[in-house]
């Protein structure tokens, strides 16, 4: 299996759980690529997507696509541009515009126009949204909306913000354990 993992705004591949998980997933003998996203402080809507056009001739039925913080809308707006499906979507506390988050003027771009559900969801098989209830980034009425739109159930974390280092989050056990129900 392939697995690309985006990082969010001020992203980077080397921070929160995103190193543990590419340990974990290569020691089962998956290939893993963790693009450095360019100007991740100040996301570029036309540069981020113009840099992951490289890697979509890769993304297929034997490919994985994981989502944090804005990499999860990031990952949203790949599905609705692939011509290929994908074996599965994982998406963690990822804003998609249904209430302001902390960094709504950076994430404009990327979530304020609609997203269109119906490609989405026909390009991949499996989706797994997760969100907590104290995300001081984005608020849980994105996870909950996201979930919606995507015909699944949140898979609701409690007390694990925003699922980065500063919440404790360099390994993601429960992320690993719904990877493996796929692969």
């Amino acid at each position: 299996m392939n697995f690309f993992i985006f990082h969010g705004t001020g992203g980077y591949p080397e921070e929160n759980f995103f190193p543990w998980l590419k340990s974990e997933l290569e020691k089962l003998g998956h290939q893993v690529i963790v693009p450095q996203l360019p100007g991740a402080d100040k996301p570029d809507y036309d540069k981020w997507f113009n840099f992951l056009e490289k890697y979509e001739k890769d993304f297929g039925v034997d490919t994985v696509l994981i989502g944090h913080s804005l990499g999860g809308a990031v990952l949203l707006r790949e599905l609705e541009k692939i011509p290929n499906k994908v074996k599965a979507a994982f998406i963690i506390a990822a804003p998609i515009g249904v209430s302001i988050t902390k960094y709504y003027e950076t994430d404009k771009p990327f979530i304020a126009h609609p997203f269109d559900w119906a490609k989405i969801k026909n390009n991949a098989e499996k989706f797994v949204v997760f969100h907590s209830d104290n995300d001081s980034f984005v608020q849980l009425i994105n996870g909950q909306e996201l979930a919606k739109n995507l015909g699944v159930e949140l898979t609701f974390v409690p007390n694990a913000g925003h699922f980065n280092t500063s919440a404790g989050y360099t390994k993601f056990e429960l992320l690993l354990e719904e990877i493996k129900k796929v692969i």
